[in-house]
């Protein structure tokens, strides 16, 4: 009885189950629920920050936090910031470019970032740390600052749930604005194919580890960009740019696997030997063993 149940578990974290749920939040749920089963440790744990007494109040907070003193001096809405509630701080970054929206399943790539940042911002922001969440192309469309409160869940979710992916990357680029734009130190999340200069993305990486940040990218792509498991001659399009061209799979296949394979093989390279925590996922995996490989990354680096 155990066993199935535990079976049926984990079937509702298939990709293409969750693909048919409306409810992000559910889905959130889901994902952290089937990861934290019998875990208690946090996954943050460790990440020193600052401390601040007061903040502006924001969508979301409740009001019984609001210090009503600070109000009656300064006509302004305050809320009280505990210590334990600034334990972390991360930004949740989600490349919301045409490229993610390509999918040879059930879930495309922007789908499988969209679930695993609802899922990282719930658990987050449950256990009383702050979640943020920026969203871009090429440029930044949405940034929100990290928030601890219990009803700032919902807007992030909410937020998240409007991304449907557009146009072409930027990501080099958009990661040096945000380096500069985050001034205190702060945990950042990374979730995106990559799919730009390849120098230009490190350089960028690295700036935000030069401005103290800790890094973690979660570089998500198909079964299909990994495997190119076609036959044929079939029409290659461009989901940015939408150009396409024709070529034989037979003659393409090894050189494109042995290019894929370098392409990977130099990011988790240079991640590693600058500390950025690289995670390449794909879409075809279950998001409680792509948490799980997370976990084990970071009890690797010691936090």
């Amino acid at each position: 009885m155990t066993g199935r149940r535990t079976q049926n578990g984990r079937s509702y974290l298939d990709p293409a189950v969750l693909s048919k749920i409306n409810r992000l939040d559910l889905i959130a749920r889901l994902v952290v629920e089937g990861f934290i089963t019998g875990l208690h440790k946090s996954p943050f744990h460790g990440f020193s920050v600052e401390f601040s007494e007061y903040r502006p109040y924001m969508t979301g907070d409740s009001i019984k936090d609001i210090d009503w003193k600070v109000l009656g001096r300064t006509e302004r809405f305050y809320v009280k910031r505990f210590q334990e509630e600034t334990n972390v701080r991360a930004h949740l970054i989600v490349d919301g470019s045409g490229s993610m929206t390509f999918g040879s399943g059930d879930v495309s790539k922007l789908q499988y970032a969209k679930y695993l940042a609802a899922a990282l911002a719930w658990m987050l922001i449950r256990q009383r740390d702050a979640a943020g969440l920026v969203t871009f192309d090429k440029a930044v469309r949405t940034f929100m600052p990290p928030r601890s409160a219990p009803g700032y869940l919902h807007v992030i979710l909410s937020e998240i749930e409007k991304l449907t992916g557009r146009g072409e990357t930027q990501v080099a680029s958009t990661f040096h604005d945000l380096a500069e734009r985050i001034t205190r130190r702060s945990l950042i999340i990374v979730l995106s194919d990559l799919l730009d200069s390849q120098q230009e993305v490190m350089r960028a990486l690295k700036h935000f580890r030069h401005r103290k940040h800790e890094v973690i990218v979660f570089h998500i792509l198909d079964p299909l960009e990994l495997d190119f498991n076609l036959r044929g001659n079939v029409e290659v399009r461009d989901m940015e740019s939408h150009n396409a061209v024709s070529v034989e799979t037979l003659y393409l296949r090894k050189s494109y696997k042995e290019k894929v394979e370098q392409f990977i093989h130099a990011y988790r390279k240079e991640c590693r030997e600058h500390r950025i925590d690289y995670n390449l996922l794909r879409t075809d995996t279950l998001y409680s063993d792509a948490l799980t490989a997370y976990m084990v990354k970071r009890s690797r680096m010691g936090v």
